[in-house]
């Protein structure tokens, strides 16, 4: 239906098909060659390598092992003089997940850029990869900014940090005021890679004061957590988070409940508390896998901590932090989010009967489960007990942190741009819109596949969070007229084949979970 774009767009979406599978392959396949580009930044210089047009340097580093100062704040590298290799990915956080490396020291970042110091004044746009806090590294292949340079004229940042334990231990209350940030460090370094790409962004092609972040799952939580901390006001200038929302931050007192849990799994308690930080960390990794103290299901928490110390208030309650109301945001959710990871056989030829005791621990709010399967059976009388299972979990759980977000941004007069991901093959899962929002679906672990129609939704995508980048506005010639959500007409884009704006979706049921408190899985 390529008819139906404006023709000044067409070129967007059926061009360059023959150079998508070179664009996307993973950067560390590419070698560096004599005379490949060399940046000088803050700490010392880094040489990378250039391919498809786009300079790529892999692993620069911002900080300095953290292994040195485990639990504390991170801190810049000593400076260095000759030029180091940045043409492979650096180390990810110790985690339970298969990165085939990992490591305390894992304060790496890696850019794409087309240009190098020629006052480009590119637009920054820097990912935080999703994880919830506790998996993941900015390396994966759907992340590569190839192609987004190539769309866009960008500048791309891709960031590693402390996850789980080693970045949001909260050892305040039991190690003494030594670890007084502790449970925030995670977040730290975030903002010390913020402040290196405010620093470099020049050196990189890019504008330091059009910064943009953006990131999926928890990638987002991450940037709401950001827009509630002073040490990151100013270092970004635009937001969008996709399926990621964090309208509470773990209290202390639960975050210290972890904390004993955590440590008696480790052989430790309160008097011996600050020994964690000299064990080895694979003693730190296996302790991950240790019940929850405070939720009836999963392993022991680990995200930020109001501690009133880095984080002073909740990121979206019981509003919208007053520090980032003047940053223009996208907030997104895909359609059926839960379809990624409530899957197995006992999701599978539910019947009625089962359906209520299924739905309790799984839409994570406290509401009658019969009452909800008694209101999705009035809305939907053609679904099927399964459909209803996906489409309420889904309903209850991050798209509702996503609505009470975009209520509270319009409430305080800085609406958000929301978008509901409707399209897909045949249900939009969570994680579903990463490779359109990196024009990645050539990519081999693309869920969406590279159909001609997942290459105009990456270009929907794609090109909204690159005008947000730019502009502060999403708004492209391909979209209908994105207009900003009010309490009034709850406006969203639904990203669909063709796309189009609708007042209130779902507002059936966003009404029926709006009947009980939520509460932030992990809060």
């Amino acid at each position: 239906m390529t008819q139906d774009l404006p023709p000044i767009r067409r070129r967007t979406f059926l061009g360059g098909a023959a150079a998508t599978a070179a664009a996307i392959l993973p950067s560390a396949a590419v070698r560096a060659q004599p005379g490949d580009p060399v940046a000088r930044t803050s700490n010392g210089p880094v040489r990378g390598m250039r391919s498809d047009g786009i300079n790529r340097f892999l692993g620069i580093r911002y900080g300095a092992d953290t292994g040195r100062a485990r639990f504390r704040p991170p801190v810049r590298p000593e400076p260095w003089q000759d030029a180091i290799g940045a043409t492979e990915y650096g180390p990810a956080s110790p985690q339970r997940s298969s990165q085939p490396e990992t490591a305390e020291d894992c304060l790496f970042l890696n850019v794409w850029t087309p240009g190098l110091a020629d006052c480009g004044n590119r637009p920054v746009m820097v990912y935080f990869h999703g994880g919830a806090y506790s998996n993941g590294s900015g390396s994966h292949p759907l992340y590569d900014g190839t192609r987004l340079c190539q769309r866009g004229d960008v500048v791309v940042v891709t960031v590693n940090h402390r996850l789980n334990a080693f970045g949001y231990l909260y050892l305040r209350r039991l190690a003494g005021e030594a670890f007084a940030a502790s449970g925030n460090c995670g977040q730290l370094d975030l903002v010390l890679a913020l402040e290196w790409v405010r620093e470099n962004a020049r050196q990189f092609g890019g504008d330091p004061d059009r910064v943009m972040v953006f990131g999926q799952s928890g990638g987002g939580g991450k940037i709401a957590s950001l827009m509630a901390t002073p040490a990151a006001e100013g270092l970004f200038h635009s937001a969008a988070t996709m399926s990621g929302q964090q309208v509470t931050a773990s209290g202390p007192a639960n975050a210290t409940e972890r904390a004993r849990a955590f440590l008696a799994a480790l052989g430790l308690d309160d008097d011996s508390a600050h020994r964690a930080a000299d064990l080895p960390a694979g003693a730190l990794v296996d302790a991950l896998e240790t019940a929850d103290p405070v939720l009836p299901y999963g392993s022991v928490y680990f995200g930020p901590v109001k501690d009133d110390l880095v984080m002073p208030r909740h990121p979206f309650y019981p509003t919208a932090a007053p520090q980032s109301l003047h940053i223009p945001m996208i907030i997104g959710n895909t359609h059926d989010e839960t379809h990624a990871f409530l899957r197995g056989p006992q999701y599978e030829n539910i019947g009625w009967d089962d359906l209520p005791a299924l739905l309790i621990p799984n839409m994570r709010v406290d509401i009658r489960p019969e009452t909800v399967v008694a209101r999705y059976r009035e809305l939907y009388p053609q679904r099927s007990p399964e459909e209803i299972f996906y489409a309420a979990t889904t309903a209850a759980r991050s798209w509702r942190a996503a609505v009470i977000e975009a209520e509270e941004r319009a409430k305080a007069g800085a609406p958000a741009f929301v978008y509901q991901l409707d399209w897909g093959n045949p249900h939009a899962p969570h994680t579903f819109d990463i490779p359109l929002a990196f024009d990645n679906t050539a990519v081999p672990d693309s869920l969406t596949g590279n159909s001609q129609t997942a290459r105009n939704m990456a270009a929907l995508l794609s090109e909204a969070l690159i005008a947000l980048a730019r502009t502060g506005d999403p708004n492209h010639a391909a979209l209908p007229q994105w207009q900003p959500y009010t309490m009034e007409h709850r406006e969203t884009l639904v990203l669909d084949w063709p796309p189009r704006m609708e007042n209130d979706p779902r507002g059936a049921e966003r009404e029926l979970f709006a009947s009980v408190p939520y509460v932030q899985p992990g809060t």
